[in-house]
């Protein structure tokens, strides 16, 4: 499905500089990974591929993607200092580079996070200019999904008719899909669904999902800001 540009996207975001693609996109990259880790990262391996690999300190990517890491906002004037406040917040991180990824997209960033309580995500995400993200692969799954729309995410045995039991329930939410990408390792093995949604999701048809026996997690990330 084509997506539509909107005025935003061409004149770019309020946000802290010099780039759109080099801060705002990588802040909503870091951004989107915390809020699929469900908590606030206090490790973090971060790769960047390609072009990113060879500008992120001198355009400050490095310190974009810390201070999304730590929850600050495009916007957010703390980002010029983001290594101070990270070294406060207990956050630990290392920075890798890859300049010839040749399969993937300039302005590539992976990141590896562990959550307080253990819980891993890999995430790999593109920042795509005028501060436009797409995620594009979440723990070896491939998506493809941008953050502007209200994302839910399912980990799920891959069980015949899950896919339409899944829209069916959200569409009697009154929640309209946007897009649907569906991800497995085999067939009848894990499978993920990413489901991007014009409008909110009820809290009790996330919890209805989550009871059910063949879904395994249940991730749901609001529009990002």
């Amino acid at each position: 499905m084509a997506e539509k540009s909107s005025i935003f996207d061409m004149i770019g975001p309020v946000m802290i500089g010099p780039s759109s693609s080099h801060t705002a996109g990588v802040v909503r990259i870091a951004r989107a990974a915390i809020r699929i880790l469900g908590a606030l990262p206090t490790e973090a391996v971060i790769t960047f591929y390609n072009s990113f690999a060879r500008t992120y300190e001198g355009h400050g990517s490095d310190r974009a993607i810390v201070a999304g890491l730590l929850g600050y906002r495009p916007d957010d004037e703390r980002i010029r200092t983001a290594f101070e406040h990270a070294a406060e917040a207990g956050l630990h991180y290392t920075f890798q580079s890859v300049g010839n990824a040749s399969t993937l997209h300039p302005n590539t960033i992976k990141l590896n996070l562990t959550g307080p309580d253990g819980y891993r995500v890999e995430v790999v995400g593109q920042s795509r200019g005028g501060g436009v993200i797409r995620i594009v692969e979440v723990d070896g799954f491939g998506c493809d999904f941008s953050g502007a729309l209200h994302t839910l995410i399912v980990d799920a045995h891959d069980v015949p008719g899950s896919i339409a039991f899944i829209a069916s329930v959200i569409a009697h939410d009154d929640c309209n899909i946007a897009t649907m990408f569906v991800s497995r390792k085999g067939r009848n093995e894990a499978a993920r669904q990413f489901i991007e949604m014009d409008s909110p999701i009820k809290d009790i048809t996330l919890a209805y999902l989550r009871q059910l026996s063949w879904v395994q997690r249940i991730t749901y990330i609001p529009t990002l800001e």
